[in-house]
């Protein structure tokens, strides 16, 4: 006789939760990529993704200016990814044990 597996709602929304994060976390990564590798500012891929990534990276973008455009793209864009990998990692953390 087999059992069917169930999982509680809280273990549902932890999942989403990290999920999400993870979500927001590519999107700044993919941006970094597109700007550090060169890609070409006028396609509308890279406006898509940009228009994603900048409303993301909260207040992030503008922390550090150090006078290299693709390495200032590089720290403020992947703080905010680790930043949404933290918070969405310590959320789903509190929301699986409540």
């Amino acid at each position: 006789m087999s059992r069917l597996r169930t999982t509680s709602g809280r273990g549902t929304a932890s999942r989403v939760i990290s999920g999400i994060g993870a979500l927001f976390a590519f999107i700044e990564i993919l941006f970094i990529l597109m700007v550090v590798l060169g890609a070409n500012t006028a396609n509308s891929f890279f406006g898509f993704v940009k228009s994603l990534a900048d409303p993301l990276a909260l207040f992030f973008p503008g922390l550090f200016q150090t006078g290299n455009f693709k390495l200032d793209v590089f720290l403020n864009y992947g703080l905010a990814a680790v930043f949404w990998l933290v918070v969405t990692g310590l959320l789903a953390r509190a929301v699986s044990r409540y």
